[in-house]
């Protein structure tokens, strides 16, 4: 054997295969990451809380009459949430106001009546009522330009907006319509008395 050779055989016999993982630093991240996520969860959940403590003071929800009246209009959609009026970041929480789900709303003459599989009945009554807009946007739920029905109405002392998305939505015009003339309707009546 000639020297080169000796020295390659030499190299070749020092040389090893490096370690491919280190499962302890792996296991150590994932572990790290875990309990971030934990931890954003946690203060997520303790701030859901602490709005609801903070808006402790909205009363208890109307619910319907036994015998609403022939329904006007009704309509299949989502519910999207409530906020305080004009504040479509400022989520409410307390009664199940903030929780989304499906949901049918019914207009009657008597009022408002959202059913919501799942999740907490409310009715406004139609004295309650302050306006209906299309928008695009509320708390957390942002859709192009007038693809969200808005009602505006009275609790106790707020004013309340909440938005609705029908499956079909070309019948957001027509409840704009029915309900703004519902709210026209019913202060004419009360400055007529």
């Amino acid at each position: 054997m000639t020297p080169a050779t000796l020295l390659a055989a030499g190299l070749a016999a020092d040389q090893k295969s490096a370690e491919v993982t280190d499962w302890a630093a792996r296991v150590g991240w994932v572990v790290g990451l875990g309990l971030f996520v934990a931890l954003v969860y946690w203060l997520m959940r303790e701030g859901w809380k602490w709005r609801g403590t903070l808006q402790g003071d909205l009363p208890a929800l109307p619910s319907a009459p036994d015998d609403p009246g022939p329904a006007r209009l009704s309509m299949s959609g989502r519910y999207h949430g409530s906020t305080t009026a004009g504040q479509w970041l400022d989520r409410i929480v307390p009664h199940g106001l903030g929780t989304r789900s499906r949901a049918e709303l019914t207009l009657t003459d008597a009022g408002l009546d959202v059913v919501r599989p799942g999740a907490a009945d409310f009715f406004v009554p139609a004295d309650r009522l302050r306006g209906a807009r299309l928008d695009k946007g509320i708390a957390g739920k942002v859709l192009t330009e007038g693809g969200l029905l808005v009602v505006t109405w009275a609790h106790g002392d707020r004013l309340i907006d909440s938005g609705f998305r029908s499956d079909h939505a070309a019948e957001h015009t027509a409840w704009v319509d029915a309900l703004n003339s519902m709210t026209n309707d019913s202060t004419t009546e009360g400055a007529e008395r």
